[in-house]
């Protein structure tokens, strides 16, 4: 996966979540930020997946709560990591 694809990954997950009302709690405080609900995409190079498929690949990697944005975004990317997805 190339440094570009996480970097506008990373980006992508920033804005849609910076609208959550942090701190967050579970899944569920941030599918009121998301622009399109669950169905929210997340698109960068050849990786592509909703909001949904990100919640269950991610389901076991998250610790809440979470204080800020970055904090969040930072552990979606390395779950995603982990997971092999990026």
């Amino acid at each position: 996966m190339s440094d570009d694809v996480a970097a506008e990954l990373r980006e992508q997950f920033r804005t849609a979540f910076e609208g959550a009302d942090f701190p967050v709690t579970d899944q569920m405080d941030l599918v009121p930020a998301l622009p399109n609900g669950p169905g929210t995409r997340f698109e960068a190079g050849d990786v592509s997946f909703s909001a949904m498929e990100l919640a269950a690949t991610l389901d076991g990697h998250q610790e809440f709560p979470y204080e800020s944005v970055d904090e969040l975004v930072d552990d979606v990317m390395v779950a995603l990591e982990a997971e092999g997805l990026i």
